[in-house]
């Protein structure tokens, strides 16, 4: 990926998930070591609120789609290095984790359907190891509008970045700004025909309101 300058992070009090010291390959998926290999995910791993947010992220994902979701911060991550864009690293990687969560579950989806659902499970995730306010609204906001067909106007670093994730592993969209960072992180943690299966996905979570065949039970 290209090289930037280092972005920089805002702290957090405590939290769980992996510590500084854990082996990866021990504590996460299989499918997942090349991707936390990558240098831009393996500086975070020993962040408390990284290592909560992944934690979750392997609860409550399946794991192609959590797969996606890695692949999703690394592209965000490569497009902010290329433009020098600082943004806030461990709340994009948590928003990336996030971002598909309300596809999951059994849960009612309202008139802000998945993308909303998935922005409150994240809110829900940032109060709990004691988030600002003023970072959660950015962090919910990014992910509650990923799927525009483009960003607002005045939609911070992190939304930005988050949308350009999504879209480019999905469907390609920008490949431009990374080239050949798509391909290289699709063929190190590959997930066939995601695009198509994703796609019907989303066409069944409109109909049903939630993902069909999820491990996850009632909420």
């Amino acid at each position: 990926m290209a090289a930037g300058p280092k972005m920089p992070e805002a702290p957090d009090p405590g939290g769980g998930g992996a510590s500084s010291h854990s082996d990866p390959s021990k504590v996460w998926p299989e499918a997942w070591h090349p991707l936390l290999d990558r240098p831009a995910l393996a500086e975070l791993l020993g962040h408390p609120l990284a290592g909560a947010a992944l934690t979750e992220m392997c609860r409550l994902l399946p794991p192609h789609v959590a797969v996606h979701s890695l692949r999703t911060y690394l592209l965000a991550d490569a497009c902010a290095r290329t433009h020098g864009t600082a943004y806030d690293r461990v709340g994009l990687l948590a928003a990336a984790a996030f971002h598909d969560t309300g596809l999951v579950g059994r849960a009612p989806l309202g008139r802000g359907g998945f993308p909303l659902r998935s922005a409150q499970l994240l809110d829900h995730f940032l109060a709990r190891h004691q988030v600002g306010t003023a970072r959660r609204t950015a962090l919910t906001r990014a992910v509650r509008e990923h799927m525009r067909p483009f960003p607002a106007r005045d939609a911070g670093p992190e939304a930005r970045l988050l949308h350009f994730g999504v879209w480019l592993d999905v469907t390609g969209r920008g490949e431009r700004q990374v080239p050949g960072d798509r391909r290289l992180l699709a063929g190190q943690a590959p997930t066939p025909w995601f695009a198509v299966s994703f796609s019907a996905r989303l066409v069944a979570c409109g109909l049903r309101r939630v993902l069909p065949g999820s491990p996850v039970t009632h909420r």
